[in-house]
């Protein structure tokens, strides 16, 4: 039986040979550095969502957060498991838009990261996707997020899509922008292609 194919993810599992191991070459508190102070100071519960390998999700565990990674390529997660073992490391199979399983458990967080993961969505996807994010955010909780911008692999399920653009669906889901930040890539090639990211974080400002 062929397996289904999570819209956005495709082209990882056949890259993830090779991908792995980038992932696992850069450091949250490299890729972070724009926003790295919002991140909570306390002991917090986090979701990273599109965890990848788990090397932020990891990161943040050794901080004393207890973070629940989401992640819906099997060979990035089983990856994530050996590579970064924690008991503060929830894996969860599970992907936007619809993040159906950890929206059953009807659980709040104090932050959520989105790395990486949003120019995989359409348009319909990210407004599914902004509304079950929403209701996973404590009242001072803090989204954060970062999108690409620049040439992607030819296999991959990339949109274009402006920080501007999400800065207006966040704000009609209840989102108040706090930071938005334009950085270059850290990882050499992409740096070299002209990949550039925006940072941009967003706390609640009303009850949805």
């Amino acid at each position: 039986m062929r397996a289904i194919t999570v819209p956005g993810t495709e082209g990882y599992a056949e890259d993830a040979a090779w991908l792995i191991p980038r992932y696992e070459s850069v450091s949250f508190v490299d890729k972070y550095r724009a926003v790295s102070h919002l991140i909570p100071a306390a002991p917090s519960t986090i979701l990273d969502i599109g965890a990848g390998t788990g090397v932020d999700s990891s990161w943040l565990a050794e901080l004393g957060h207890d973070v629940v990674a989401i992640e819906p390529v099997t060979a990035f997660r089983d990856a994530g498991i050996k590579l970064h073992p924690s008991r503060r490391i929830e894996w969860i199979d599970d992907s936007l838009p619809g993040l159906v399983k950890i929206a059953q458990r009807e659980k709040e967080f104090d932050a959520v990261l989105i790395s990486a993961v949003w120019g995989h969505l359409a348009p319909d996807e990210r407004r599914l996707a902004m509304s079950n994010i929403v209701p996973l955010l404590k009242s001072a909780a803090v989204l954060v997020m970062s999108i690409r911008h620049g040439l992607a692999p030819a296999n991959r399920r990339v949109f274009e899509i402006s920080a501007d653009d999400t800065i207006e669906l966040a704000k009609s889901f209840g989102l108040e922008m706090t930071l938005i930040a334009r950085t270059p890539s850290i990882q050499p090639l992409n740096c070299q292609a002209g990949v550039t990211w925006s940072w941009l974080a967003f706390k609640r400002s009303y009850a949805p």
